[in-house]
C-alpha cells in the first residue's frame, strides 16, 4: 500500500509540473494567449452548435495539436536561449523551424475548423436571421 501511495504522489507531482509548464507558456508567449482565446471561442461555438462526438474529436485533436506545437516551440526557444543567447544563424533557423511547426498546426486547425464548423454555423446563423 505504501508503494502505491508513493506512485500516486509521484503522478500528481508530474501533473503539477506539467501544469506549471503550461502556465509558463501562457504567461510568456503572446501567441499562446491568442491560442487560449481561440480555444475558448472555438469550444464555445462547438457547445452552441451541439456538434456530434466525432466532430468534437476532430476539433479537440486540432486544438491539442496547436498547443503541443506551441509548448515544443517554447521549449526549443528556451533551449536555444540557454545554449547561445547571442544572435546566431543556426539559433535563428532552429527558432524559425519551431515557429513554422506552430504555424502549420494552426493552419491545419483553421482548415479543420472551417470544414467541421462552417456548415452547421452557416445553417444556424441563417436560421437565426430568418426569425
Amino acid at each position: 500500500m505504501k508503494n502505491f501511495m508513493i506512485k500516486i504522489k509521484a503522478i500528481f507531482k508530474s501533473i503539477k509540473y506539467a501544469f506549471e509548464g503550461l502556465l509558463h507558456v501562457v504567461k510568456t508567449q503572446n501567441n499562446a494567449r491568442f491560442h487560449l482565446l481561440a480555444t475558448i471561442i472555438v469550444v464555445s461555438i462547438c457547445i452552441w452548435l451541439k456538434i456530434n462526438p466525432v466532430e468534437w474529436c476532430l476539433i479537440l485533436v486540432a486544438i491539442a495539436l496547436v498547443w503541443i506545437a506551441e509548448c515544443f516551440n517554447t521549449t526549443l526557444e528556451s533551449f536555444f536561449d540557454l545554449v547561445n543567447p547571442e544572435p546566431h544563424p543556426l539559433v535563428k533557423n532552429g527558432k524559425d523551424s519551431g515557429a513554422a511547426a506552430v504555424l502549420v498546426a494552426a493552419f491545419l486547425s483553421i482548415a479543420l475548423g472551417i470544414i467541421v464548423l462552417g456548415p452547421p454555423l452557416i445553417q444556424k446563423l441563417q436560421y437565426l436571421l430568418r426569425e
